[in-house]
């Protein structure tokens, strides 16, 4: 009997899904101190956090593990896990001190109503709760923000205070028509004493704050502030320039003052997620005389400063501002005590060979030290991977750890003595964790991986890397000779190859990337029968600053071509079933999704896209990130930027919106109704434009009680810098979620084959999951 080729009920996808998704996902590591035995031996304890989906009881649940290892100095003798894994509730942001005595951990408690919630910053000791401060009680500041663009939480080298970033304390309001009971029998001098010294401002209760956008629309005024933990006392730390937010903030050498990172929010605030491109500059203020000192140039953008253990030099990631929001980055170093600032490693133009091709992470960890304090280590992606490399902060020189390996993707957790915490994974082997220890100088490639907790591989996926050159037509005439690349996973061993459909993923951003590591939805449709085509198209990172410039001015063409090129070479060398070709993207990837459907619609038979850009022109006044809309037209950007007709018009023509008449493809929209990055009415206007000629398409929004931003990431789902989806962090980069019923026939008919897809995209979470972050 011939073997079935495709999953043909959305109960049997669920139910692949929920086993899949039963895999954890490492999200954070530290290293505990160093422990000499009675006996001589030597170990530490390495702490890690995971998150899971938990599909009953509906929660994206949180655990802890720890691990002990043993080593000799240089090499790790044994290593294994320390008990069970316990699951942890309300923790926000944690922190180990620098002797590993205490830990400082922001837990959120209370209610889930307006104002039910509050927030305790705790310290802990061994095996008690020292301290615990209710900081909503406290009405220093505002809530604490524990995101990774502005959050921090970081302990004092003298231990006795901790330094976090909260929303400035904003004065209370009211109406010029309020009434209050008055005490009659109270004299004047006794309203007087009780009159409190920030009453009210009348009249201003519906005043505007500004925000820095989307996942950030409660965060406006950033503030430093101290807590003494032996007295309680907060400071709100002043000095900070009047023009600039504060966050990333650390403690300078001998505590003297505060190193942080100030973005610029003059004139306006502009969308900061994933957008690394935004004006900021490295400051110390000094907590003694409260002057502030810039630190760095304050033209460009920079990111994630790092003390070393000698606390002589801080390194950060430099970028230009306001181009692209993501790009190749520098490293740069600052000397403490002579105050020469210099860039140890430079952007890279183009990779050269196997040559290294640049730094395209976000953030450095926040361990990343080497501990003689000469070295940086950290994980960028190179093409369609992530590697780990080690750079020598004297000479510039960068060596790849993990080249030559299996082809997977690493992710670097945290580095500490020169023992390294490591995650690895493919996209058929979930993530797997790892310790090892820095080689000396010169000897970077002999590190020896040891597996703190193995991950069991994904059988019958079969997955590799195709390098594509884009036809001489389809050339950049300005940046010419760039190549590109696509990750295709595909059962292994179908019955029929010609029965296989596929299904093609170009990822959102447009500057962002697919790398080789575990992804839980394309693995999903691999072992569903379906061959998943990922689409590195020129202007992902990875693959130089050239391949990244060369996609402005060129989006809905460029893009677009290589993703088409790339699905025609596939299946003309792999024999798939050219009949049944699907496309899936969000946000930048909707955009190229929805341009295929209409520049190539006798090709796809069925489309899903999640909050797609559709006009750009009609984008440009109302989304979070208006620069977005002006650089990838091919424009410069500045705040005061008011765009004649011929702007309008290039936006227009670059959006899918000018293909409608072509559009024959059934879709099913995925929108958010408050995303602020690509709003609603960008999907809406699809819609209607679709309807209106009678293209078989569906809108869908989230249910009640899930996320209807950018996102779209069912709450239970989300947790902080996790993406192992298969949709990739980037401006405009887009996560899956649960989403409403769609059961239209119109469109599940005309999908034929793809129902069970478009179906489970979109069941009820009271039905079955679909497909989810």
């Amino acid at each position: 009997m011939e073997r079935q080729v495709l999953l043909s009920e959305p109960e049997e996808a669920a139910a692949l899904y929920r086993g899949l998704s039963r895999q954890p996902a490492l999200s954070a590591a530290c290293l505990g101190p160093e422990v000499t035995t009675q006996y001589g031996g030597q170990y530490r304890t390495v702490h890690t956090e995971w998150t899971q989906r938990d599909l009953e009881r509906m929660e994206n649940i949180r655990f802890c593990r720890q691990y002990l290892v043993f080593h000799d100095g240089d090499s790790v003798v044994f290593a294994g896990p320390a008990g069970n894994s316990v699951e942890t509730r309300g923790e926000l942001l944690s922190r180990e001190s620098p002797s590993g005595s205490m830990k400082a951990v922001l837990r959120k408690a209370g209610g889930t109503g307006p104002g039910e919630e509050k927030q305790f910053l705790e310290v802990w000791e061994k095996n008690r709760k020292l301290k615990s401060f209710n900081l909503s009680v406290l009405e220093k500041h505002g809530p604490v923000y524990e995101d990774d663009c502005f959050g921090c939480l970081s302990w004092s080298h003298s231990e006795t205070h901790l330094l976090y970033v909260a929303e400035r304390k904003r004065p209370k309001a009211e109406s010029f028509f309020q009434t209050k009971a008055l005490d009659v029998s109270a004299s004047d001098d006794e309203i007087a004493r009780l009159k409190k010294p920030d009453q009210p401002i009348k009249g201003d209760q519906f005043v505007f704050y500004e925000d820095w956008g989307e996942n950030m629309v409660s965060k406006s005024i950033p503030v430093l502030c101290v807590l003494d933990v032996e007295s309680g006392n907060i400071s709100v730390l002043e000095g900070v320039p009047e023009n600039v937010s504060p966050g990333q903030a650390f403690w300078a050498p001998g505590d003297a003052g505060v190193v942080f990172v100030g973005w610029w929010h003059e004139p306006f605030r502009l969308g900061i997620r994933f957008c690394t491109n935004r004006r900021s500059a490295l400051y110390y203020v000094d907590l003694i005389g409260g002057k502030c000192e810039l630190l760095s140039d304050d033209s460009l953008a920079v990111s994630s400063p790092r003390l070393s253990p000698d606390q002589c030099r801080i390194v950060y990631l430099q970028y230009p501002s306001l181009i692209p929001h993501h790009q190749c980055s520098q490293l740069c170093l600052y000397d403490w005590y002579t105050k020469v600032t210099s860039v140890v490693v430079d952007i890279v133009p183009r990779q050269l060979g196997e040559n290294f091709s640049g730094i395209y992470c976000s953030l450095l960890p926040l361990g990343c030290w080497s501990a003689d304090s000469q070295r940086v280590v950290f994980d960028s992606a190179q093409r369609s991977r992530q590697d780990l490399f080690a750079v020598d902060t004297q000479v510039g020189t960068v060596t790849s750890l993990t080249a030559g390996g299996s082809g997977g993707s690493w992710k670097l957790l945290t580095i500490d003595r020169d023992l390294m915490v490591a995650q690895f994974s493919t996209p058929s082997l979930p993530p797997t964790l790892k310790v090892g220890f820095l080689p000396s100088a010169g000897k970077e490639q002999s590190v020896l991986w040891v597996s703190l907790e193995e991950a069991e591989p994904i059988p019958d996926i079969h997955w590799g890397i195709r390098v594509l050159q884009p036809p001489p037509e389809q050339e950049n005439v300005q940046y010419a000779g760039l190549d590109f690349e696509a990750i295709l996973l595909q059962p292994c061993n179908p019955p029929d190859k010609t029965q296989v459909p596929m299904v093609v993923m170009p990822h959102g951003g447009p500057h962002s990337s697919f790398v080789t590591a575990w992804m839980l939805f394309p693995a999903m449709l691999c072992k569903m029968g379906f061959a998943v085509l990922l689409v590195n198209y020129r202007g992902s990172t990875g693959f130089g600053q050239d391949s990244i410039l060369s996609l402005p001015g060129n989006v809905g063409h460029q893009d677009v071509k290589d993703v088409q090129f790339a699905v025609e070479q596939v299946l003309q060398e792999e024999h798939f079933d050219a009949s049944h070709v699907a496309l899936m993207g969000g946000s930048h990837g909707g955009f190229i999704s929805c341009h295929l459907i209409g520049q190539y619609p006798e090709t796809y038979r069925a489309c899903v896209a999640r909050n797609p850009v559709i006009n750009i022109a009609s984008m440009l006044g109302s989304t979070d990130i208006p620069d977005w809309c002006v650089v990838e037209a091919g424009f410069p950007f500045s705040s005061d930027c008011l765009p004649d007709l011929s702007v309008w018009a290039e936006m227009l023509d670059k959006s899918p919106i000018k293909y409608i008449p072509q559009v024959k493809t059934p879709l099913l929209l995925m929108l958010g109704q408050e995303d602020r990055r690509v709003p609603f009415k960008q999907g809406m206007e699809y819609y209607r434009a679709l309807k209106t000629r009678n293209v078989p398409v569906r809108h869908m929004g989230s249910r009640l009680g899930l996320s209807q931003s950018h996102d779209l990431v069912n709450p239970v789902h989300k947790h902080r810098d996790t993406r192992e989806d298969g949709w990739p962090a980037g401006p405009c980069a887009h996560s899956v979620g649960d989403y409403n019923s769609f059961q239209d026939p119109a469109v599940v008919g005309k999908a034929g084959k793809w129902a069970p897809v478009v179906t489970l995209a979109s069941r009820r979470t009271d039905e079955g999951p679909g497909p989810q972050q």
